[in-house]
């Protein structure tokens, strides 16, 4: 049983045709689901952000969204009051509503929302998107905590610019899509992997047998190849800097398998990230 994101498409403003690299990706991997949307004409931005949670509370799993122009925005607007099942989300040439250039006839999207998202994310723009200039495109990515990738002049990343399967875009999903779950080991674990001593894990399954999988291993509920772990450890702080802002005490963490072996041990709690 993979545990891999599933993938959730998000046509903008029109639908995406048929030669719309969005519409390539849904026949090339069937697992891919396009959210369908009633009105693609003249949207309004309440049917539209109530469309996708309808789709995102059906998913049992978590789910990668993949977002086109209009449904960046979409996103956005979800993000500001919904939750939901989101791993992260590719927001591909995000259309700028305010802008003049606009094509009229939508609802509710304006202002262009840019509180910062939930979840990780990656922007795409173009150099020369005639429905978003790249320092607007900076500046949506700056907001949402998005990564931001420049594809050069691809104009609206979309049917007109041909990209058939866009196997750049698929890099980018596939980056989205990996995994990464906390997996708690021991303190003599810890020291044994830094010290380079070990170099793999293995662990009992609960649930699981041979006969689980007709390949006849065992499905791993931690993830599947590809899918990365990090490792969950006890720390503690000294007292004088409890309550002190985390940037300023992250030099300070003393981590438990870093105690001298028989001596006194920190309290657990969740490493601070680094």
């Amino acid at each position: 049983m993979s545990l891999t994101p599933r993938v959730l498409l998000l046509p903008g403003l029109y639908n995406s045709g048929p030669e719309h690299w969005q519409s390539y990706w849904e026949r090339e991997h069937p697992d891919f689901r396009r959210v369908e949307q009633r009105d693609w004409e003249t949207p309004d931005r309440r049917e539209w952000v109530e469309t996708l949670d309808r789709a995102l509370a059906a998913e049992a799993s978590p789910v990668v969204l993949v977002a086109h122009s209009l449904a960046c925005c979409l996103v956005s607007h979800w993000a500001a009051t919904h939750e939901g099942p989101v791993h992260g989300a590719l927001l591909v040439a995000p259309s700028d509503v305010e802008a003049e250039g606009f094509p009229p006839g939508t609802t509710g999207f304006a202002p262009m929302p840019t509180a910062r998202l939930p979840f990780p994310s990656i922007v795409v723009a173009s150099t020369d998107d005639p429905y978003v200039t790249l320092p607007r495109a900076e500046r949506f990515a700056a907001a949402w905590g998005s990564r931001l990738e420049i594809v050069g002049a691809l104009g609206h990343i979309n049917s007109a610019s041909g990209l058939g399967l866009w196997p750049e875009g698929l890099a980018l999903l596939a980056e989205l899509r990996r995994m990464e779950r906390p997996k708690t080991i021991t303190q003599a674990c810890v020291r044994a992997v830094l010290a380079g001593e070990k170099t793999q894990l293995r662990q009992p399954v609960a649930g699981s047998s041979p006969a689980a999988s007709e390949t006849g291993e065992a499905d791993c509920p931690l993830g599947g190849p590809g899918d990365r772990l990090w490792v969950r450890e006890p720390w503690a702080i000294p007292r004088e800097l409890e309550g002190a802002p985390p940037e300023s005490a992250r030099g300070a963490v003393l981590y438990a398998a870093d105690a001298v072996d028989g001596g006194p041990e920190p309290p657990g709690g969740l490493a601070l990230a680094p």
